[in-house]
């Protein structure tokens, strides 16, 4: 049997063996790469010159912030910013670098109700967090304004959280930290105007720090673009008496590789 014919046969079983719901749906929205919008093969999918336009970012990297070096220097190399300004939180691990498809990704998922995006980009973030989700005792989401949150209708960090939370099999703590001031848009502000913006705007509700106290915390954003916002997060966790702090991001900005 020749290849096409193959494929025909392969492709005419699944549609045989799919519910009939599941094949009128493909009929009437075929599923689309979920980075360009191309035909594919299945809801949820990338095509292949999207998977090729992502940066997945594997060791070599910093062993606290994560940041890829540019050649394989060992286990257990800091990076020099991590060791000339070590952040608040224990480590950082991210999915892949923010530009090109990626950031297409967290766009839609962010502004474009794409929802639907958030178990695979969580899958991605389960793989990326080097075991420190299966080492955890909790995720918790980044938190948006009640008012933000009303006019968005949706938390994308939350998304990520609870899928991460359901893949892992983890708690979900997701009214434990609050945002309670009311922040600008952190896009197109420098790292200074970053950290001026959301200083004072995270705590850990004083009904649920229980949950944190003394626990491993995993704690879910889309982006990590400087640090500030999940800084001021883990400072509120720490001060509640989480034990350790991992932040998980799908993307973060990268500069330049070490």
């Amino acid at each position: 049997m020749g290849m096409m014919g193959r494929e025909i046969t392969l492709s005419t079983l699944r549609v045989g063996l799919a519910k009939p719901s599941q094949v009128l749906a493909d009929l009437i929205y075929p599923p689309a790469c979920s980075g360009c919008g191309v035909a594919v093969g299945a809801h949820r999918g990338l095509c292949p010159a999207s998977w090729s336009g992502i940066r997945f970012i594997e060791r070599a990297y910093c062993e606290i912030l994560g940041s890829p070096f540019s050649h394989d220097l060992g286990a257990g190399i800091f990076s020099a910013e991590a060791i000339a300004d070590p952040p608040v939180f224990d480590r950082l691990r991210s999915a892949a670098v923010h530009d090109g498809i990626v950031r297409d990704l967290v766009l839609s998922l962010k502004y474009r109700d794409r929802t639907d995006l958030a178990p695979m980009m969580a899958g991605w973030m389960l793989r990326a967090s080097d075991g420190m989700v299966a080492a955890c005792d909790a995720t918790m989401p980044v938190p948006l304004h009640r008012a933000r949150l009303f006019s968005r209708k949706y938390n994308q960090a939350a998304e990520l959280a609870r899928h991460v939370a359901r893949l892992s099999g983890k708690p979900l703590l997701a009214a434990t930290l609050l945002r309670v001031k009311r922040t600008s848009q952190q896009v197109g502000l420098g790292a200074k105007a970053r950290q001026d913006n959301v200083r004072g705007a995270l705590a850990v509700s004083e009904h649920r720090a229980a949950d944190v106290f003394g626990r491993r915390i995993v704690l879910v954003d889309d982006v990590y673009t400087t640090g500030a916002t999940v800084a001021v997060a883990t400072r509120a966790l720490k001060k509640a008496g989480a034990a350790d702090v991992t932040v998980l991001t799908f993307a973060r900005v990268v500069g330049h590789l070490i």
